[in-house]
């Protein structure tokens, strides 16, 4: 029998970007939370180790695919563990701001760690996520969060610093966006030598809260994403026009923009709007969540 994950979309409600490390990475602030819609990861488990991959961004996944790194750092940590065969549905762009590939990986380990409870414990799962990507930790604890170092340090915002529902719309205009080039148009100063423990934000006790939060931080990443893809702006302003956005704003290195809005009613029309106004983009209704979010099987994807 498969053991299903749900790969959430990443969605950074805000970033900073501190500076560049003597590495080439960059330290960032974000806070992060995921959406009600994402890819889906199947392990079967058995003695055979393969990946196929479906669904209607399959094709722009570029070699190697993370899910078959993700194997191999397993199978070379703990030859004992049992693996098996993995089915990726691929639902989110590639390339998009969103996490997906990160998302993808941490979903498999949260799998793999059910389809061995009796060894998952002598396994270091966040030091395997951050091996395999500065977002995969985060993706792995799959909870709203305060991010910082290079995104590998996660801080959990807690119960009384957690996110309340709200309904949003995601577009992405099926333009890829690499990470590297948006970070290297930033052209950042070096990072600071040390930085003062972050304070976690909040308390956010209603949606006004949370949107002035994300006012008053904004994305680093914005300028020099929109510098490189224009359409972003226009689909910000889009997504700002429609009645009951309370803001709108860019995931991660972009390109998706996501607005959020007052209520699902007005999401699924603001949504149904743009799609039918611009059918070659990709324009989902879904929900931004800060701990365990819906079932993903049934977002209102209105265009994909």
């Amino acid at each position: 029998m498969p053991l299903r994950e749900i790969a959430r979309a990443k969605i950074n409600l805000t970033l900073r970007v501190l500076g560049r490390r003597a590495d080439g990475y960059h330290e960032i602030e974000s806070l992060v939370a995921f959406a009600a819609i994402g890819d889906q990861v199947a392990l079967t488990p058995g003695s055979e180790c393969r990946v196929t991959v479906s669904g209607p961004f399959a094709r722009d996944i570029d070699d190697p695919n993370l899910l078959e790194t993700a194997l191999a750092l397993l199978r070379e940590h703990d030859a004992g563990l049992q693996l098996g065969t993995v089915l990726l549905e691929k639902n989110l762009p590639v390339a998009a701001g969103l996490g997906g590939g990160s998302a993808d990986a941490a979903a498999l380990l949260r799998a793999v760690r059910r389809a061995n409870p009796e060894r998952a414990g002598a396994v270091a799962w966040h030091a395997l996520a951050a091996r395999l990507g500065a977002d995969v930790p985060v993706c792995l604890a799959g909870k709203a969060a305060l991010i910082s170092g290079v995104g590998d340090k996660v801080g959990p915002l807690g119960a009384a610093y957690g996110l309340p529902p709200v309904a949003a719309v995601l577009i992405n205009p099926l333009l890829p966006l690499p990470t590297a080039q948006v970070y290297g148009a930033l052209a950042a100063g070096p990072a600071p030598a040390s930085a003062p423990p972050l304070a976690p934000p909040g308390p956010f006790s209603d949606l006004a809260s949370l949107v002035e939060f994300m006012r008053r931080h904004g994305n680093d990443l914005e300028r020099p994403a929109t510098a490189l893809l224009p359409i972003i702006s226009d689909i910000k302003a889009a997504l700002a026009a429609q009645p009951g956005c309370r803001i709108a704003a860019m995931s991660g290195s972009g390109p998706t923009c996501f607005g959020i809005f007052v209520d699902d009613a007005s999401a699924a029309q603001a949504a149904a709007m743009l799609a039918a106004k611009h059918p070659h983009w990709w324009v989902v209704a879904t929900q931004v969540v800060g701990g365990s979010a819906p079932d993903a099987s049934n977002p209102t994807n209105v265009r994909s």
